[in-house]
């Protein structure tokens, strides 16, 4: 048996998936707290569920929303958690005041 031909398989695509899902932090939501989860960044979107406290919580990116003051300040910027799903980032202990993630586009 020989081998006329190899030929390299595989797009990268694998090694990005891992580093992606690697690079995703989690953040801890302030302590005593249940947190509402808006489908929108913004006190006037519907509330979709509520966290438990010691939630922790991914986030993929952050808006601009409604200003909301809470445990860790005051702040316009929403976390996104999920597919249409955002908490008010002045409940989740980033360790910033600022954006520490993307903005969602």
């Amino acid at each position: 048996m020989s081998v006329d031909h190899v030929e390299e398989v595989g797009s990268g695509d694998e090694a990005n998936a891992v580093t992606t899902a690697a690079a995703l932090r989690y953040y801890a939501v302030a302590p005593g707290v249940r947190l509402n989860v808006r489908s929108g960044p913004g006190t006037s979107y519907s509330i979709v569920r509520v966290l438990n406290e010691g939630a922790y919580v991914p986030i993929y990116c952050q808006t601009p929303g409604s200003t909301v003051t809470g445990y860790y300040g005051t702040s316009n910027i929403w976390d996104n958690i999920s597919n249409g799903e955002f908490v008010a980032d002045a409940y989740v202990n980033t360790g910033s005041d600022g954006y520490v993630a993307s903005r969602c586009g």
